[in-house]
């Protein structure tokens, strides 16, 4: 019987989200349950968005948590690298077994003639998807055409009729008809391998039993079977997640709700109350208990038991939880050490310090003038944004245009966060100084206070961006029509820019 393995394979593109970490526990959880391992890869395909930055802080966020690995870039294994980008040659190889048996073909479409093609089918309301139009290449014709150096990418073929059958651990079979599957590019024009391609490969090489993962790559599951197929490689089995929700019963997004796992430390909640959240996903302990370790998750857990209404991720109810944490876990020397260490982490009060300085003649002046490093959302109405400049449809334009360029950006050091503001600033006609003040009154809930640009880059991204949405909804939100009108002027903004 096949040893049970596990993985989760997160892209170092951005922050660690809360839904990589669901997935990650569930899987976990299997494994262990069934005294199996739980790998991690980082699939770093995506050279131009992929960091190293990202990848440590997904490994910071899941160890915070808990979900650990015992195979990973980090701490090795028998099958690595785990890496994608240190794994090329193999994809080498296994590309040409597919081009020699003739189930995957180049391809040398421009981008220009795949977009008009797109066009089209939209416009005859077909499909979108390759029409084949390079499948049946003659060798003299593909081998000219690499000898003049074309450009090209590799595509799998794909059955023109029929359908594609096959069996979800949680939702019994599923059949997707053929017509609806693409001729999916395996690998890139820079020689990179697709997540399609690279995912199946290193799943077989890892020895990969059971692919637990979100609903959405339920359309792509017939892809990844065919390539197991066209190499006579026995498929994992399947199982597919259903996708967290917001409250309104919308996909989990960061437009609606903050989902960086680096949001919730940064806010002070505890890692076990997080994790128990997120076990609570969709799944129930046996006795109905609600306040639960990683531990007992494992011992108690059943993959059956996942129910595949969509999770909502609710931050009231997370706050219930953390709270019921606090109360009912710490002691109260427990309670302050934890404290201590979340409020007066020394990397933070570093950079804080040097603001205030010069602003204090005692130690009580502290509080009021820094309380917000160490608050939640600020206590602001709309009265906190009456300026003799700005009207709220133009503090809305420069709170939305920020929030963009920051999520956008990578670097929140803070000569770039003072660059984006001034760039922002020059675009949309304003002053600096009146640019800045909804950003003051948002970030720090003052008109005047420390520098806003510093506070930004110390308190960092996931919170600066929660309280800019908070800000703006105050401010009576943005209207569909406003965000495309503020949507089409960013993209102005961004192409002036490059």
């Amino acid at each position: 019987m096949q040893k049970v393995r596990t993985r989760i394979a997160p892209s170092p593109t951005g922050d660690p989200h809360v839904g990589t970490a669901y997935i990650a526990l569930f899987n976990r959880c299997f494994a262990k349950q069934n005294e199996g391992e739980f790998i991690l890869r980082i699939e770093d395909t995506d050279q131009a968005r992929s960091t190293a930055k990202s990848e440590q802080d997904i490994f910071a966020a899941l160890r915070w948590l808990g979900v650990d690995w015992s195979e990973g870039p980090d701490v090795g294994g028998p099958f690595g690298p785990y890496r994608q980008s240190q794994r090329s040659s193999l994809y080498q190889e296994q590309i040409e077994v597919l081009l020699d048996s003739g189930h995957a073909f180049h391809c040398f479409c421009t981008a220009q003639r795949l977009t008009d093609l797109r066009n089209q089918q939209m416009a005859d309301k077909t499909t979108p998807g390759y029409d084949g139009h390079c499948l049946h290449l003659s060798k003299e014709e593909i081998a000219q055409k690499l000898a003049d150096e074309q450009e090209y990418v590799i595509r799998m073929q794909v059955p023109a009729e029929g359908e594609c059958r096959f069996e979800d651990m949680l939702r019994g079979e599923i059949a997707i008809n053929w017509q609806q599957i693409d001729m999916q590019v395996l690998m890139k024009s820079d020689g990179l391998p697709t997540y399609h391609f690279a995912n199946v490969v290193d799943d077989h090489f890892m020895e990969i039993s059971h692919v637990i993962r979100g609903e959405e790559w339920i359309n792509s599951t017939p892809k990844h079977l065919l390539l197991y197929q066209y190499f006579g490689w026995q498929a994992p089995v399947f199982c597919h997640m259903p996708l967290l929700r917001n409250p309104d019963k919308s996909k989990l997004s960061k437009r609606k709700n903050p989902t960086s796992i680096n949001y919730y430390r940064d806010m002070g909640y505890l890692p076990e109350a997080v994790v128990n959240y997120l076990g609570m996903m969709g799944w129930t302990m046996p006795d109905g208990r609600e306040l639960f370790t990683i531990d007992e998750m494992t011992d108690n857990f059943d993959l059956m038991r996942v129910s595949l209404g969509g999770p909502v991720f609710d931050v009231e109810k997370l706050d219930w939880l953390n709270g019921k944490y606090i109360r009912e876990r710490l002691s109260d020397t427990q309670f302050m050490q934890l404290f201590a260490q979340w409020a007066f982490d020394e990397q933070k009060m570093a950079q804080i310090i040097p603001l205030l300085k010069d602003r204090v003649e005692r130690f009580s002046d502290v509080v009021p003038l820094a309380g917000f490093f160490l608050s939640g959302l600020p206590e602001i109405s709309a009265e906190s944004f009456v300026h003799k400049q700005l009207n709220e449809e133009q503090m809305r334009k420069i709170l939305q245009f920020t929030l963009w360029q920051l999520e956008n950006g990578t670097d929140l050091s803070r000569d770039a966060v003072e660059q984006e503001c001034v760039r922002l600033a020059a675009y949309c006609g304003f002053k600096i100084r009146d640019f800045l003040f909804p950003l003051f009154v948002a970030i720090t809930g003052k008109a005047v206070s420390t520098s806003v640009i510093d506070a930004i880059s110390i308190i960092g991204i996931d919170v600066s961006r929660a309280r800019i949405r908070a800000a703006i909804g105050i401010l009576g939100g943005i209207s569909k029509k406003e965000t495309k009108t503020l949507e089409k002027d960013f993209r102005d903004f961004a192409q002036s820019a490059e």
